[in-house]
């Protein structure tokens, strides 16, 4: 039985703490939703409704072009453990840029990278927990290193010249912000 909270209670943060893969959707008033798994130590709960997430170079933008036009975000978490679970935290969220006056400190609370290519400030309005039984167990076997490899063999110009061609639009040609006009 699904149940809702106003709030990350000490057991969701725990819950959310001990998951190495977490799910994030956005959509904008049209085209297409995203949904996207997540990983790389790259969450924080910094409050009972604050969340920061730590957005690294990827081969899509998607998010970032979705909060321009609407702001809200579901960020999901599944147990593939012992403890059958599924939580999601409901809200909010703005985009942080490496240019933004707030970038430092949110960014304080991550390992420093260049290829951070935003961070996601995440108001959350509600959580809900569910049962989580249909949800399959597998094993953590560890985090992959290509993403990090791949944005040190092209060094910071490399992944921002990357950020102008790949990152500048989302797959329906909404702007991402990633490069200011």
């Amino acid at each position: 039985m699904a149940k809702q909270f106003a709030r990350i209670e000490d057991d969701h943060r725990a819950f959310i703490a001990a998951q190495q893969m977490f799910f994030v959707a956005t959509a904008a008033p049209d085209g297409r939703v995203n949904l996207s798994p997540k990983g790389m130590d790259s969450l924080r709960v910094l409050g009972p409704n604050r969340i920061a997430w730590l957005n690294w170079t990827g081969s899509g933008n998607e998010t970032a072009a979705h909060l321009l036009h609407a702001d809200r975000m579901t960020l999901m978490w599944c147990s593939f453990g012992p403890r059958a679970l599924i939580l999601r935290a409901y809200g909010t969220a703005r985009t942080l840029h490496q240019r933004d006056a707030d970038w430092p400190d949110l960014a304080a609370h991550f390992d420093a990278n260049f290829a951070a290519r935003q961070i996601f400030d995440v108001t959350v309005n509600l959580v809900q927990t569910s049962c989580g039984y249909g949800v399959p167990r597998y094993d953590h076997m560890g985090e992959r290193d290509v993403l990090p490899r791949w944005a040190e063999a092209r060094g910071p110009e490399g992944v921002r010249k990357y950020w102008r061609e790949r990152n500048a639009t989302s797959l329906d040609g909404l702007p991402t912000g990633i490069i200011r006009d």
